[in-house]
């Protein structure tokens, strides 16, 4: 494992938490040494991390994020299945 895929592995976690935060700040430098197992299993771990805010992307609009109700924060729309049915609901003539 070399320096430069570690490297990569943190940055792309990092981005990927960031993207969740609603202010992450500014990066802060990070110096550690590791053997080559510990390098990996870093590797590994990072790569394979869930943030459990992370409720996904928007299928409407397709660059939001969805919030924890899995409303999209970008365009508003609900998500999936509900969300189809909520937009179905809502363009239905009312009958009055």
């Amino acid at each position: 494992m070399v320096p430069d895929e570690v490297r990569s592995a943190v940055e792309e976690f990092a981005a990927r938490i960031d993207a969740l935060a609603p202010d992450p700040g500014s990066p802060s430098p990070v110096t550690v040494s590791l053997s080559p197992a510990a390098a990996h299993a870093l590797v590994e771990a990072l790569r394979s991390y869930r943030d459990p805010r992370d409720h996904g992307r928007c299928d409407q609009c397709g660059t939001g994020r969805l919030d924890e109700t899995f409303t999209c924060t970008s365009c508003g729309q609900p998500a999936g299945l509900f969300g189809q049915l909520v937009r179905e609901r809502l363009s239905r003539p009312s009958a009055d």
